[in-house]
């Protein structure tokens, strides 16, 4: 099997809430199978201590840090990364990111 690269929004002041939320999603979505090529795939993931962004600035941060091949999120059965975001609504959200087994 091969890895495929996923992101995934979540709105929530807490990462640990929001991550469950968005897992959770993705778990009904994509039922509890491996190979989902989802978030489904992560138990745990990292925090990045960086500043609050856009949504667009996130996505853009996350490629960098995928691209960079960063050792923190770069096994596919290894955390997600979480990157601090400002949602489309003005909340405080999370992106989670990162590789997942397809």
């Amino acid at each position: 099997m091969g890895a495929i690269t996923f992101y995934d929004i979540a709105a929530g002041d807490a990462p640990d809430k929001a991550f469950e939320a968005i897992r959770s999603e993705a778990l009904y979505e994509h039922g509890h199978r491996e190979g989902t090529g989802s978030i489904a795939e992560k138990d745990t993931f990292i925090v990045f201590d960086e500043p609050r962004r856009s949504k667009a600035a996130a996505y853009r941060r996350a490629s960098e840090l995928i691209d960079a091949n960063d050792p923190r999120i770069e096994n596919k059965w290894g955390p997600a990364g979480a990157l601090p975001v400002t949602t489309s609504s003005a909340e405080n959200g999370w992106l989670f990111f990162g590789w997942a087994n397809d």
